[in-house]
């Protein structure tokens, strides 16, 4: 299950993360910071990654655009990055089950 992070979320995420979600990466690490959110999308939609953002941009480009690129929607406040580790952790399989939906577009965890 290969992750890309917005960049509303820590880089930390992916090495913390590997061993769930092997083959992620961070958008400030790839190249991406600060580029409009359609270029991400496109990104993600090419070299087969799910967005992860705490914002809801991504989530109106799945409703307006379809995917592929599944979006997880992180509907939370302030929290650490800890908090969203184990949110991701916990959510695990429902991440991998949204993947595996052919129907379905995007997961919004709470």
């Amino acid at each position: 299950m290969k992750l890309l992070f917005d960049e509303n979320l820590s880089p930390k995420l992916v090495a913390a993360l590997n061993d769930v979600f092997p083959h992620s990466a961070h958008v400030d690490r790839i190249g991406l910071g600060s580029v409009p959110d359609r270029n991400v999308w496109e990104y993600a939609r090419e070299h087969g990654y799910t967005l992860v953002s705490k914002d809801s941009d991504f989530h109106e480009l799945s409703v307006l655009l379809g995917y592929p690129p599944k979006v997880i929607w992180l509907k939370r406040g302030n929290c650490t990055n800890n908090q969203i580790e184990l949110i991701l952790r916990n959510k695990a399989e429902q991440i991998e089950s949204l993947l595996n939906d052919p129907e379905a577009a995007f997961l919004m965890l709470l």
